[in-house]
């Protein structure tokens, strides 16, 4: 038996999700965690909800004037959030 050199958990991980065809679909729910990280612990502590739907992020906000200020920030958010990703999984942001 031939022996492989040996590869990382990630690297096995990431080629059973491409093997299984959800590779677009664990993009999204990366892309989804990300959010606490790129907008941080404050904005995080006001949302509710947050989901990939066909490259739309939706995000419950609970605070009305955040609502208005995030609208401003999409596009940034969503090119950081693409960014950390290394590939195009977020097209736009829905803020409810």
């Amino acid at each position: 038996m031939k022996r492989n050199e040996p590869r990382s958990f990630a690297e096995i991980f990431n080629e059973a999700v491409e093997q299984s065809g959800h590779a677009d679909t664990f993009a999204e729910q990366q892309a989804a965690y990300l959010w606490s990280e790129i907008v941080g612990p404050g904005v995080n502590r006001l949302t509710t909800r947050r989901m990939v739907v066909r490259g739309v992020l939706h995000v419950t906000i609970t605070s009305a004037a955040l609502k208005h200020e995030l609208s401003f920030h999409r596009t940034r958010i969503a090119e950081l959030i693409n960014t950390r990703l290394g590939k195009n999984v977020i097209t736009s942001i829905e803020i409810h």
